[in-house]
């Protein structure tokens, strides 16, 4: 079996086995499918996609997960109009059905949480209320309607949600199902009560999913894989494919964990359940598949029949579509960055490579020239993300372009961040823009300096950033390393305590503290914050990224303010009560924040990427991009 194999489900064909899963996009309207979801999943289909699972939507009111969490009750026309853009392109399309139970959120539907038993989430903290039989019976009901909108939508099926975000996983687990009843005594009960029910409702024609939850990687008392294969050989014959997953409320990194965590990592788990269902039902694997090889890789070691390759093609939209071409791939760098969007700031799901993913209805692709924009020469000052995108956007619209870079290759802060502990996949990112702009046949000159005193004409300056400020006094030879200069040396760490300065709170400041201890070097990270690496709460990396430092014996100096730097120890005091602390230093690693290269640009110039603010890779690669799109709109100039 190949990737791009056509696969039959329940009689329908799909044109590849790659299948683009259900996950948070906050693209609804209220809480229905919109024209962005619309979009968003046509771009995918267009690419290559086999199967597409819309956004999970509640099957019952009572289910309000977040803010902009589809209701499948208001969905109806919102996925007759996906199946109407994605059919023409062969893709099959299924809706996401599912509750979220005590995982779900009280804070906008204003009523308790539904569960199998009074067992506070670990995440929320929040006591749900025990389902009673009207309960049961209105989640039954509520699929049940769900699949009769599916097929009045005229959706090629539905997938059921049993995973890690889901009530009928909680009914399947006896960590959240302490009942004395037959839901408590057969705890796959309820999942079968509700399979029947939507096959019922749809018929054998139209494809049913399963979603299941096979590990909570908590054997004391959780879904273990061995039981797993039970459920599994026993709902099989019910269903049209089977998605392997693991994770509960127990770990919500586990089932979208983030570049620190190996892709494919679900390959075992999967693999064993295939074998227990025996061929009964085509089974899916699912994590962090994100390279073409691994995937067919999968099918060729019959772990799987299907991949699953969501973050991939929030990517590369074109993944399936280029396999077997000269077009090499976008990589998945596995951050979460963008891609990771159920907070409470309700952020539309996107790529820091791709950042035309989740807002196709609001910018214009890329490749392709405007009618208005005839064909120029363009510079490009300096070869990071920013640069490299600009070169490689306006090379796609036909422009002729140079790039010139002061160092001795292209990457910039990419290719930096690529050295921090776990991050090594962004540099993934950097060689393909660097492969893009070389095939696109951009003239490229490295260790070479362009005075942007002696430029005219079309010019792009993205020449980066500079050291920030530092607000804390340097005594007595105190010895400070900016960050970036230890990653463009890391062999050169000086011999002695390390302390490193972390007023940003992301994956920079955990990153070093990691680099100095794997040296071997005492470490202390200090930061204002009650919890170290804050700002990873958003990727899901924060609890992993806390043990990660406990483990390598990092000193965690937290609440602190950073005031002086000695030689031989800084000062720090405490954020809330002022009271000042010593800790041993040899060397500080300062982590903070940066400013844009002050070289003064002339007029008419395009400044990007950490020129306009230094921030992520996302805004980056997004004002490259913006900066090449805007010659479209420029009167012609010439070069001096």
């Amino acid at each position: 079996m190949k990737l791009t194999e056509p696969v039959t489900l329940a009689g329908r064909r799909a044109p590849s086995r790659v299948l683009f899963g259900p996950h948070e996009t906050n693209l609804a309207r209220g809480r229905a499918i919109s024209a962005a979801h619309v979009a968003y999943y046509e771009r995918r289909a267009a690419g290559g996609a086999g199967l597409i699972v819309t956004e999970t939507a509640s099957v019952h009111d009572s289910d309000w997960p977040y803010e902009r969490a589809p209701l499948a009750a208001d969905c109806g026309e919102g996925w007759a109009s996906v199946v109407q853009a994605c059919r023409p392109h062969g893709t099959l399309v299924l809706a996401g059905l599912g509750h979220a139970g005590s995982q779900g959120s009280s804070a906008f539907s204003q009523q308790a949480l539904w569960a199998p038993s009074r067992v506070p989430d670990v995440a929320s903290r929040e006591m749900p209320m025990e389902m009673e039989a009207a309960e049961i019976r209105a989640v039954v009901a509520g699929f049940t309607r769900a699949a009769e909108l599916a097929v009045e939508a005229d959706l090629d099926g539905v997938e059921v949600d049993a995973g890690q975000h889901a009530l009928l996983r909680q009914f399947l687990s006896g960590l959240t199902n302490q009942r004395g009843d037959a839901y408590g005594t057969d705890k796959a009960l309820l999942l079968r009560e509700v399979l029947a029910a939507v096959r019922a409702r749809i018929g054998d024609g139209r494809v049913l999913g399963l979603r299941l939850s096979c590990d909570e990687l908590a054997p004391w008392a959780g879904i273990t894989p061995e039981q797993a294969r039970e459920v599994a050989k026993d709902l099989a014959r019910g269903v049209d494919y089977l998605v392997v997953v693991r994770g509960s409320a127990m770990g919500t990194s586990a089932t979208r964990p983030d570049s620190h965590t190996e892709p494919g990592f679900n390959t075992e788990l999967c693999r064993g359940i295939r074998e227990a269902v025996a061929g009964a039902a085509p089974v899916i694997l699912q994590g962090s598949v994100v390279e073409p090889g691994q995937a067919e890789q999968a099918l060729a070691d019959g772990v799987a029949d299907l991949v699953e390759m969501t973050r991939a093609q929030i990517a590369d939209a074109e993944l399936v579509r280029k396999l077997g071409t000269a077009e090499p791939v976008r990589p998945c760098t596995l951050t979460n960055q963008k891609c990771r969007v159920r907070d409470n700031r309700n952020p539309i799901v996107s790529c820091i490579g791709d950042p035309r993913s989740g807002h196709e209805t609001g910018d214009a692709p890329v490749d392709g020239t405007a009618g208005t924009d005839p064909a120029r020469s363009v510079l490009v000052v300096g070869g990071g993300p920013a640069g490299l995108e600009a070169a490689r956007v306006l090379a796609l619209r036909g422009h002729r372009v140079r790039l010139v870079e002061r160092e001795a290759a292209l990457g910039g802060m990419l290719t930096l961040a690529a050295r921090v502990p776990g991050r090594d996949r962004l540099g993934n990112l950097a060689r393909w823009l660097v492969a893009e702009v070389h095939r696109l046949g951009v003239e490229v000159a490295v260790n070479t300096e362009a005075d942007l005193a002696e430029l005219s004409g079309d010019v792009v300056v993205a020449t980066g950033s500079v050291a920030g400020p530092r607000r804390y006094t340097v005594r007595d030879g105190g010895f400070v390393l900016d960050v970036v200069d230890l990653l463009t040396a890391p062999d050169r760490l000086p011999e002695g305590p390390v302390a490193v300065y972390d007023p940003v709170g992301d994956a920079v400041g955990v990153g070093i503290a990691e680099l100095a201890a794997a040296a071997g070097r005492p470490t202390t990270i200090i930061t204002q914050d009650q919890v170290v690496g804050t700002q990873l709460a958003l990727t899901g990396d924060l609890a992993d990224a806390n043990a990660r430092l406990q483990r390598a014996g990092v000193r965690l100096a937290k609440r602190s303010l950073l005031r002086e730097v000695h030689a031989g120890h800084v000062v720090v005091t405490d954020a809330y009560t002022g009271t000042a602390t010593e800790l041993e230093c040899a060397t500080l690693i300062h982590c903070g924040h940066r400013l844009p290269d002050p070289t003064p640009v002339q007029a008419g110039m395009v400044e990007a990427g950490d020129r306009v603010a230094p921030r992520s890779v996302h805004e980056a690669v997004l004002e490259g991009r913006r900066a090449a799109l805007a010659f479209a709109a420029k009167p012609l100039a010439v070069h001096r």
